[in-house]
């Protein structure tokens, strides 16, 4: 469900709980961690140390930035680049600005094929 923002524009519904299974689901967690769960070579994305509040706009125009050195890594711990829509990107981002649903996050949400590639990497 979106949003009519203006003439033409919608906003996606940033739904933090299905971020959450997305963080999880698409590998972001190989590299990045939330609540002391997931990778190390990424900065943590704890929502104690993003900026409060977060324009959504602000916190892809980082992504982008970092973009070139992200899909590297991606390819390297994934074996590809990592695709997302943009309702997808919003529920991630509401995720990682969500301290409570955060709480919630734990190994078992990570598939076992994205857990299979963590052990890979600690090998």
């Amino acid at each position: 469900m979106t949003e009519m923002m203006a003439p033409g524009l919608t906003m996606p519904r940033m739904d933090a709980a299905e971020g959450r299974r997305l963080f999880a689901s698409k590998g972001c967690v190989v590299c990045h961690s939330v609540n002391g769960i997931g990778g190390e070579d990424a900065r943590s994305l704890d929502a104690e140390y993003m900026d409060m509040p977060m324009n959504p706009f602000e916190f892809a125009a980082r992504m982008w930035r970092g973009a070139e050195a992200m899909v590297m890594m991606q390819q390297d711990e994934l074996g590809g680049q990592i695709e997302l829509t943009g309702d997808e990107l919003a529920s991630i981002i509401a995720f990682v600005h969500d301290a409570d649903e955060q709480k919630t996050f734990s190994k078992e949400d990570i598939p076992e094929k994205i857990t299979e590639l963590m052990e890979h990497e600690d090998e």
